[in-house]
Order: C-alpha cells, then structure tokens, then sequence
C-alpha cells in the first residue's frame, strides 16, 4: 500500500465558497466549483488566493490525505485556469506598467533616499514579534525557496538557461544540504522561536501573503509566461541585497539570534552578484534569443512590485496600529531559542 499521500502539511480550513469547495473536492467529499464562481471573485481576495494556493501546492509537496494522482486531475487543473485567469487579468489591469524593459528595470536599480517599505521599518523600529511574524508570513515562499524559479529551466536555453542555473546551484546551496537556502531560513525560524513544519503558517498568512507566493507558481508554471517569471526572478534579486542588509540589521538589533542574521548576510553577498548575473545573462540571454519577449519581463517586474506593495502596505498598518498581520497571531511573549535556554539554564 502506498502511503505517500499521508506525508506533507495538513489542509488548511477554508475562506469562502471557492476555497471550501476546492478543499472538499480534494478531501473526496464535494464538488467543484464552477468557473464561473472563479470569474466573480475577488482576485486579490481570501477566498480566490487559498483555492490557487491549494492546487499549485499539489506541484510543490501536496497535502495530507490527497492522493499524489490530484496533481494532473483534469476537472482540478480546468478550475485552476479559471482562477488563474482571474488573478492574471486583474494584474494586468491594475499592475502600474512601465513604459519599457530598460525603464522597468532602471527603476529596481534606485533606492530612494528616505525608504519606507517593510525592511527600513524592521531595521529602524521594529520589534522582536513583528520580526517573527514578518519570517512566519515569508516561510510559505522561503521553505521553499527558488523552488518556483526551477520550473523555468526547460523553457529556457543558452546563456539565459545557463545563467538561471547557476543562480539556482546557489539557492540550493552549491551542492550542500546545510548551506540549502530553504534550510538556512529552517534555522532563522529556530532562533525565533517558529515552527519550522512546513506550511506551518498557511492558515495564519493573509491573501496579500498567499498572493506574493502564488505569482511565482503562475509564472512558473506556464511555458508563455516564461518572460514573467524571468521579470520577477530580476526584481526579487536585484531588490534582494540592500534589503536583506536592513533585515540583517533589524535581526541583529532585537536579538533574533545568529541564524536569522546569517540568513541575511549571506543573501546580502550572494544577491548581489545574482543580480549581475540574472541581466546580463538570464535577461540577456533570453532577449538575444527571444527580444518579442520584453513586455513579458516588464510586466513580471511589475506584476511583482505591486502585490509586494500591497503586502507591505498591510504590514505596515497593521504593525502601526499595535496590531497583528497574522489572521492567527504568534504567542508575543514566546521567546527566540537562545533566550529560552538562558531562561532555562
């Protein structure tokens, strides 16, 4: 008897319609929606961002209790491209569009003078609970880390598939488990005080988080939208070096401990040669190839910097109302595992 499909995170309760009949379907108790419920949900919303969420992770490790054969089920993946088609139509519509590539690009290049996203806020004045919330919301893309990115590799060739390997090599720790970037972000979440069980904090991640994540799997898993996934992977490593700087910063002035700040360093010096990397090669290399691609890279970096901003948005309210972000909080009074074991010897 094969007993795979017992392994992997537990499914998460629902948020609405979609999700509820999605997780029924998958559970062998209910139907599917129609997609015509897929068409009039919010497409940034609860209820739409889990049920995605719920058939691209059948890509990734699946869920307890769902059978392995879930992953290519026809009337599931007919359900999913109606609610992909939703969330993708919405980017395009309200995902603010530059003019080019060059200047797309050129904008990941300049940090502003007086930043004010959600890593200046960590490292100027943030405190320890909103650190370990901020890895708790993140862990849903970092427990996986570069995963997403993989899918691209068959839809690229030459120098754009040469360098985007590379790039990955490293993410997956240059052929060493310990060095695995998903492990080091493991051992971030010891120091804090987290649960490292994978998709530990899906129920408690809001959409904006859910969203974040859920663009990768739709560009990655799509052989057209190839030049997107490139535009995102672009705009998460040229923007990835200063920011870690800070969150290696914030890590360091409360306390988080030495693997939160590792995490953070090396994702400061690895980054910044990614970055050179990912233009000169994987976006070279593409273009050179394939230049009717543009658009699709622009609108990847785009499309990215806009859910980003609204996930930092709701962050930064939340945290400034002396709220929580999770829509299940973290215990605040839990201590990181260093100043548990100095409590305890």
């Amino acid at each position: 008897m094969n007993h795979h499909h017992l392994r992997g995170p537990q499914l998460p309760p629902p948020r609405g319609p979609l999700s509820g009949a999605v997780d029924a379907y998958l559970r062998g108790t209910g139907p599917l929606p129609a997609p015509a419920d897929a068409a009039a949900a919010d497409p940034y919303g609860d209820d739409l961002q889990l049920a995605l969420y719920l058939c691209y992770e059948l890509h990734y490790r699946g869920f307890a209790g769902v059978p392995p054969e879930a992953e290519w089920d026809p009337e599931l993946l007919r359900i999913r491209a109606a609610l992909e088609q939703r969330f993708l139509s919405a980017l395009r519509a309200d995902a603010p569009a530059h003019d080019s590539l060059d200047d797309a690009l050129g904008a990941l290049l300049v940090e502003p003078a007086e930043g004010t996203g959600v890593s200046h806020f960590l490292c100027d004045e943030g405190e320890l609970w909103q650190v370990r919330e901020y890895a708790a919301q993140r862990s849903l893309y970092h427990l996986k880390e570069a995963d997403p990115h993989a899918w691209v590799l068959p839809r690229l060739w030459g120098r754009a598939k040469a360098g985007m390997a590379a790039v990955e090599f490293d993410e997956f720790g240059g052929g060493r488990a310990d060095r695995v970037h998903a492990r080091l972000f493991a051992d971030l979440m010891t120091d804090l005080g987290l649960d490292t069980t994978y998709g530990r904090y899906l129920d408690a991640a809001p959409a904006e988080m859910l969203a974040v994540v859920n663009l990768m799997s739709l560009f990655g898993l799509h052989r057209r939208l190839r030049g997107a996934l490139v535009g995102h992977f672009a705009e998460v490593e040229i923007t990835s070096s200063p920011g870690s700087r800070r969150l290696a910063g914030a890590m360091r002035r409360t306390g988080a401990g030495p693997a939160a700040e590792f995490f953070y360093d090396e994702h400061v010096e690895a980054d910044a040669v990614h970055e050179q990397v990912v233009r000169q090669e994987v976006i070279g290399g593409l273009l050179e190839e394939e230049p009717e691609l543009a658009p699709d890279v622009a609108f990847g970096i785009d499309a990215t910097e806009f859910l980003e901003d609204r996930l930092g948005r709701r962050l930064l309210a939340d945290w400034r109302a002396g709220r929580s972000s999770l829509r299940t909080p973290l215990d605040r009074d839990r201590a990181p595992r260093e100043q548990e074991m100095s409590h305890t010897s």
